[in-house]
């Protein structure tokens, strides 16, 4: 998608339609019930198979990812296998009979028997420890053919305005210092938007492609199909702010830890911004996509980038 330049839009309209599917179901087998109850912190439900996960695992949280996948389908051959890995249950009622669902933990050994062709992977920021992203990176390039792709797709948690509409002080700028920071104390940095390409190419990937793309947030672009992603991307920051902020806030807050009520009170300042037809907001997203060599290609390890 070619960066179409963003440009405001006087006569803005909301988005109404509902992004959560009816019609999916999980088609993995029994799964332990402690995994569906979770845990709960702060009035969020989490995941229990991994601790120090920062996302909580909750009909809320699945809310905000579905908008935020709208525009971002994959479509499966019929003679595919798609295997989709999380550490939380999704709540679906249909899947295809070539798609399969596993609740299990990628920092763990892998233990399919077959390599793959493909291995896609989305919103990572923040998830791991460096050292664990390194490890990451190298069972995707051990579990993948010769020949096959890694893609991955990162959001900046960094908003802009072009045209200056934002105002120098506001919530959402304090929301991006208090996120980096706490991320930071958490060992988790959220800094892999900015890292994760050359972490492909050390990892000995070749063919690295790099895109990066302006994503709107609300429905002020002209441009209609830029008006509909902001529309989609505004939905999805509103229903996932207080999930991608509770918990690290609530345990690595600056100066100190701060209360729920407090985590509460700053997010619906901030959503009050994210809705602010004045503000003419955007963050880039980024895509990357390598191959795996082939055993007869000569290939020079990048080691520093």
């Amino acid at each position: 998608m070619k960066d179409k330049g963003l440009k405001a839009d006087s006569d803005i309209y909301a988005v109404n339609e509902s992004f959560v599917p009816d019609d999916w179901k999980s088609e993995t087998t029994s799964i332990a019930s402690s995994l569906y109850r979770g845990y709960y912190e702060n009035g969020r439900r989490y995941q229990t198979l991994r601790e120090e996960s920062y996302v909580p695992s909750d009909d809320q949280q699945f809310e905000a990812y579905e908008a935020g996948y709208y525009h971002n389908l994959l479509i499966a051959l019929e003679t595919t296998t798609v295997r989709g890995v999380d550490l939380f249950p999704p709540p679906i009622k249909w899947m295809p009979p070539n798609c399969v669902l596993e609740v299990d933990d990628i920092l763990q050994p892998w233990t399919w028997q077959q390599p793959f062709d493909l291995i896609h992977m989305r919103i990572l920021d923040a998830a791991f420890t460096p050292e664990e992203n390194a490890q990451l990176y190298q069972q995707c390039y051990d579990n993948l053919r010769p020949g096959g792709w890694i893609e991955q797709l990162e959001l900046s948690h960094n908003f802009h305005s072009e045209d200056n509409s934002w105002p120098e002080h506001c919530h959402l700028k304090d929301w991006e210092k208090l996120m980096t920071t706490a991320a930071a104390k958490s060992g988790r940095p959220l800094d892999l938007y900015h890292r994760f390409p050359s972490l492909i190419k050390q990892t000995g990937f070749v063919d690295v492609h790099v895109e990066e793309v302006k994503w709107p947030v609300g429905p002020w672009p002209r441009d209609k199909q830029l008006k509909e992603a902001g529309s989609v991307n505004q939905a999805h920051w509103l229903a996932g702010m207080e999930g991608y902020s509770m918990y690290l806030f609530t345990k690595f807050g600056s100066p100190t830890s701060w209360s729920k009520e407090e985590v509460q009170v700053h997010l619906a300042r901030v959503r009050k911004e994210l809705t602010d037809s004045r503000y003419h907001l955007y963050h880039t997203v980024k895509r990357v996509w390598a191959r795996k060599p082939m055993p007869d290609e000569h290939i020079i390890k990048i080691e520093d980038e």
